[in-house]
């Protein structure tokens, strides 16, 4: 009677025991399965990152495609200043424009570049004026008409340009030499009706005196 007794106990407490171990399964499993969702996110995020990662070999090619697209765009004149940033495959418009139609043209064409995702357009609409207008006939004449810097009107693109606004003039691009860059900023002031000369204009040498855009 003892004995059968122990044989039954013994005998539940194995299927207790193993009752116990596929009740614990599930919720292992379970367990595993809530925590896979939790680790996905990382290694999506991680593959996304590097595919938005650019080679030093891919970023200068995407710099130099975003440079010669501005440089070729049919409205950008010298009375226009355009500049970018390339931060991976983000590009960052900035400059004045005096036509709205150079601003939305600008983002056009970095978006057709392949490479880029998205184009940051801060580009400022310069106000319509007619004294800013005169001004900028003014100007040029001054600073293109002059002996020493009449070279630089002859490029595609001339590397000195007049940005007016409000009665206030910005030299921005490139000259070859420091002399260069003074007697722009001096020719500039000698115009009628300017309030203020402000010379941004950078010294890069002769041989790159025609890249404008930075």
């Amino acid at each position: 009677m003892h004995r059968t007794c122990r044989t039954a106990i013994m005998v539940v407490g194995v299927l207790l025991g193993f009752l116990g171990a596929f009740g614990t399964l599930p919720m292992l499993l379970a367990q595993a399965n809530n925590q896979s969702p939790q680790m996905q996110p990382n290694s999506s995020s991680q593959a996304q990152e590097a595919d938005e990662a650019l080679s030093p070999e891919a970023e200068d090619h995407l710099i130099k495609e975003v440079r010669h697209k501005l440089v070729m765009l049919p409205y950008y004149s010298v009375f226009d200043n355009l500049a970018y940033r390339v931060d991976g495959r983000t590009v960052t418009l900035e400059g004045q424009v005096v036509e709205p139609v150079l601003k939305s043209d600008a983002e056009n064409s970095i978006k057709r570049i392949e490479g880029v995702d998205r184009v940051v357009n801060n580009i400022e609409v310069l106000p319509p004026s007619p004294m800013d207008d005169r001004i900028r006939r003014q100007m040029y004449k001054a600073i293109y008409s002059y002996g020493p810097l009449f070279k630089y009107g002859h490029m595609a693109v001339p590397s000195i340009h007049i940005i007016v606004k409000n009665g206030r003039v910005i030299l921005d691009g490139v000259v070859d030499n420091e002399t260069d860059k003074n007697l722009a900023g001096m020719r500039a002031n000698q115009v009628p009706g300017v309030f203020q000369v402000t010379n941004n204009l950078r010294v890069v040498g002769p041989s790159k005196g025609n890249q404008k855009t930075k």
